[in-house]
């Protein structure tokens, strides 16, 4: 059964694409030309949104830098204790709103020193994989788009994140605790 789900995998992109190839050929649709202009406008976007990335990058590298995650981390220890919150998911909680790779990198660390089947290991997966990088698609998205008024998007979106971790710790010590 392995093989046969591996097998499958390695033929489903070039399944894929060989469906829109002759999808379009059937609909005489120029592929090829439709092709490069998305493309194009693809790279025009790309290039629209470096300006709003190296900004979060560094906001990123200086909040960590300048020890205010770790203030910000040792000041939530005894408001979510009472909750059951184990201080070792802390980091991840904070950054995952900054950062998909940064949180990626905490909880990969955290999964490593206390492994995937503990329930730490557990609840940073479950965070990882139920919230979103609030301030990173505010910035990189809206800013490819022009929006400059965000208005109630970061307030949704924190609220978004508070929410998805609480729900996470309250789930997995459910499950798993």
């Amino acid at each position: 059964m392995e093989g046969l789900i591996v097998s499958a995998a390695n033929w489903v992109i070039p399944a894929l694409v060989l469906i829109v190839l002759v999808s379009g050929f059937c609909r005489r649709v120029p592929v090829y030309e439709t092709f490069i202009t998305g493309a194009q406008e693809g790279f025009e976007v790309a290039i629209k949104t470096i300006p709003y990335l190296v900004a979060m990058l560094v906001a990123i590298s200086v909040f960590r830098a300048s020890g205010a995650m770790d203030g910000m981390v040792h000041l939530m220890q005894p408001l979510l204790f009472p909750l059951g919150v184990p201080p070792e998911v802390l980091p991840h909680a904070v950054m995952r709103p900054l950062s998909g790779g940064a949180a990626l990198g905490i909880a990969t660390d955290i999964i490593r020193i206390h492994g995937p089947d503990s329930v730490i290991g557990r609840l940073v997966s479950t965070m990882q994989g139920t919230s979103d990088t609030t301030f990173y698609v505010l910035s990189v998205y809206f800013g490819a788009i022009g929006v400059t008024r965000y208005r109630y998007a970061p307030v949704s979106g924190l609220l978004a994140d508070i929410t998805t971790f609480l729900a996470s710790v309250a789930i997995v010590q459910r499950v798993f605790g």
